[in-house]
């Protein structure tokens, strides 16, 4: 099969065809996070959170999720892989070199055939690649300030988005195998997300938060948004057909660096985590077979991000949340008294980036956690050591969560 090249950054020409081939295969990996004296460069989980992928300064590994176990790992004579983006289970990864000695250019994502043990596509750009997001039709390619949609069978240029600056390659991309594609990105202003509904030929652009963006996802289908803004006290979720906001909840009253956001595959659950070490499960009110329009009025939920004053004695909201006693004086008093806050928690070490999902068993948590230490910034920071977790948490009563399983895999 030969090389598919892209010609550095659009306007693009049409490439030449490449029949990549995709098949099952047992496990696999994807996303990005720091650098490690172990040599990890990146973590991040498949597109249904049944397994994980580590980039390191020589090559990349490939982690089951449950049972929880290494299946396989690919060492290069040379070179390090920073992001390692997964396709489901398949044979298919797309790649892009970082650490100290690179396996390939910073600019440039390698499409790898692992049943092949090569490269059978390559997209080069001008500048170096944030993030990468698949689905078995389509490739993006996140950027600073902009992101490419490719066609995946061969790489030919679909769409490319103009975003504000965009370090964290924030983008969410709906992996359900329909015609429905929704993919979720910044937009050109602060705290702005932009969705397009390709299979709609439809733009949307959803004033999320006053400040920036720092985090985002997508349900399986692309129907939900929650999204996350640099002050990281509150979480908010919208109908991404039409941008309403369906339901807002509070991660707590300080500021947090938010890691992660991920959606139960039924909607009914929201999970965040952030540098005050503590996860934070939430309960939706959307219903989780609902269709957009009536999950739209079949919810109201406040728009306040206040951060001032602390909460009262939890009591539980209808969607299961607890909010203040005082919530009854929505109106009168700040907002922030009438704030949901989370159904379950886990606690982690303080010193540590997380990222979360929501496991294959019902009601049941899985965590990555990099301990870094407490004097680097967390931009630039270098992990001391990987873990897994697996937690479950009470459906009915929340509060703590047990812990499962723990490893150590770096």
């Amino acid at each position: 099969m030969a090389l598919v090249s892209a010609p550095p950054e659009p306007p693009l020409t049409d490439q030449p065809k490449s029949a990549i081939r995709v098949t099952d295969s047992p496990s696999l990996q994807q996303q990005p996070q720091e650098r490690s004296k172990h040599g990890l460069l990146s973590v991040g989980y498949n597109q249904d959170y049944g397994c994980f992928a580590c980039g390191t300064e020589t090559g990349f590994r490939i982690y089951n999720c449950e049972p929880f176990k290494e299946t396989f790992r690919r060492e290069f004579s040379h070179g390090g892989i920073a992001i390692v983006e997964m396709l489901f289970r398949c044979n298919i990864l797309a790649l892009v070199g970082g650490g100290a000695n690179p396996k390939y250019l910073p600019n440039k994502v390698m499409i790898w055939d692992d049943h092949q043990s090569r490269c059978i596509g390559e997209l080069s750009f001008r500048s170096d690649v944030r993030a990468i997001r698949l689905r078995r039709d389509r490739v993006v390619v996140v950027l600073e300030h902009k992101i490419y949609v490719y066609n995946f069978s061969d790489l030919k240029l679909l769409h490319q988005v103009e975003t504000i600056g965009n370090p964290r390659g924030l983008c969410a991309l709906s992996p359900a195998s329909s015609n429905s594609v929704v993919l979720a990105c910044p937009g050109l202003h602060k705290g702005q997300v932009r969705v397009e509904q390709y299979g709609l030929r439809k733009t949307k652009f959803i004033s999320a938060h006053d400040s920036h963006l720092a985090c985002l996802a997508l349900t399986f289908d692309g129907r939900l948004l929650a999204t996350a803004s640099i002050k990281g006290t509150l979480i908010r979720v919208y109908n991404t057909l039409d941008g309403t906001q369906l339901q807002e909840v509070r991660r707590g009253a300080d500021r947090a660096d938010i890691y992660s956001i991920a959606f139960s595959t039924t909607a009914q659950w929201l999970v965040v985590s952030s540098d005050k070490g503590t996860i934070h499960v939430f309960s939706l009110k959307v219903p989780a077979e609902a269709d957009a329009a009536e999950s739209t009025t079949a919810v109201a939920a406040a728009t306040a991000n206040q951060d001032a004053g602390s909460p009262e004695s939890p009591i539980k909201f209808a969607s299961g949340n607890p909010g203040s006693t005082l919530s009854f004086m929505r109106g009168v008093l700040p907002k922030y008294f009438s704030s949901e806050w989370s159904f379950a928690q886990f606690r982690l070490p303080v010193e540590s980036r997380s990222i979360v999902a929501f496991g294959p068993q019902k009601n049941t948590l899985l965590f990555l956690s990099l301990l870094i230490p407490p004097t680097l910034l967390l931009i630039v920071c270098f992990c001391d050591t990987a873990s897994f977790y697996r937690c479950s948490f009470d459906p009915v009563n929340g509060g703590e969560m047990i812990q499962q399983e723990y490893a150590k895999f770096v």
